[in-house]
């Protein structure tokens, strides 16, 4: 497998009105032992996230960490200013990526969600043609010195590597993990449980067990070759946030390999955005894409099962009501009825 100039890899991030957490991060993957090539996806903030971003690249906006504790993968700032390019996603077909440039922001003029933003970025890092692994980040996430390279490496070494995740930890508990590459999914309640989550970040584990054990790779740090992508194709765009990466697994039916790069390590904010960090606390859009996206997977690839994922989901609804949660169980009856959140 050939890597263009000395091994460098394509990373994307989707920012939505959180351009704050996407320099911290950028800050953090710009400080990466191999060359990296960005792509920055804008799903139409309303708080000038590009003009923030670009403002970082020059050198006139600062990153400022969200914890004190995990300044050491942002602080002290990297050179600037970096070579940055931008434009809106409707110029890329007739455009021609500049090899200078390390860092391209593009407005993709709407939210397309999780999938459609991510897809503008790989569109983009495709049409580079000596690049063979792209690694979809969170924006709210920062990553260890060395992660780009464990990555690119561990693609490199698996036979036939399609996915690949990393060690994920919590960003305000860097002690504690959130998944070790990924998670197993239950098809009978249609949830996941992430692997190694809430455990110590250095208990031991074994490598190859958990690629084995690994349905889909965590979204939040999910690294993909060029092969995978012209075979299996892009993530399905109609699933807008949540069981994207589930769904790309599962069309991916063991024609490639998903591997764990077991020595690469990611912080996580975890949800942050879309008020997603954890049941108690789930917000009603949240509740609703979950449960829309929950609906639409088990219809695409397990229709038998679907009726129950219907009856489950009510039940799901009549207990948010019960607890005094309307706006929560009006979110779930939506999604069931296939209405607009």
């Amino acid at each position: 497998m050939s890597f263009a100039r000395n091994g460098e890899i394509g990373i994307v991030l989707v920012n939505w009105n959180r351009w704050q957490d996407s320099i911290e991060c950028l800050e953090s993957v710009f400080r990466s032992t191999i060359p990296v090539r960005v792509v920055v996806v804008d799903n139409a903030s309303a708080d000038g996230s590009l003009d923030h971003i670009a403002g970082w690249a020059a050198g006139a906006e600062p990153a400022v960490p969200a914890a004190a504790a995990m300044a050491g993968h942002s602080q002290p700032p990297i050179r600037k200013p970096i070579a940055c390019e931008r434009f809106s996603a409707a110029d890329i077909p007739g455009r021609r990526p500049d090899l200078d440039t390390r860092l391209t922001l593009i407005d993709s003029g709407s939210n397309l969600g999780f999938a459609g933003g991510n897809n503008v970025g790989l569109r983009w890092l495709l049409a580079q043609p000596l690049l063979d692994t792209f690694w979809l980040l969170n924006n709210d996430t920062v990553i260890a010195r060395d992660a780009a390279a464990a990555v690119r490496n561990r693609m490199a070494a698996t036979d036939r590597a399609g996915m690949c995740g990393t060690v994920v930890r919590y960003y305000h508990q860097p002690d504690r993990v959130q998944a070790l590459n990924g998670s197993v999914f239950n098809v009978w309640t249609g949830k996941s449980r992430g692997i190694g989550m809430g455990q110590p970040a250095k208990a031991p584990f074994d490598p190859l067990k958990i690629a084995r054990e690994t349905d889909f790779v965590l979204g939040a740090s999910l690294a993909v070759s060029r092969a995978f992508l012209t075979t299996v194709g892009p993530m399905d765009e109609g699933y807008f946030l949540y069981y994207e990466e589930l769904d790309w697994a599962w069309r991916n039916r063991d024609r490639f390999t998903i591997a764990f790069a077991h020595g690469a390590t990611v912080y996580h904010k975890e949800g942050g955005s879309i008020g997603s960090s954890g049941t108690g606390d789930r917000s009603a859009f949240s509740e609703y894409w979950l449960a829309r996206s929950r609906l639409r997977f088990i219809r695409k690839h397990r229709i038998l099962v679907w009726p129950w994922y219907w009856l489950l989901t009510a039940a799901m609804a009549a207990a948010r009501l019960l607890r005094g949660r309307p706006a929560r169980a009006a979110a779930l009856v939506r999604a069931l009825f296939g209405l607009k959140y």
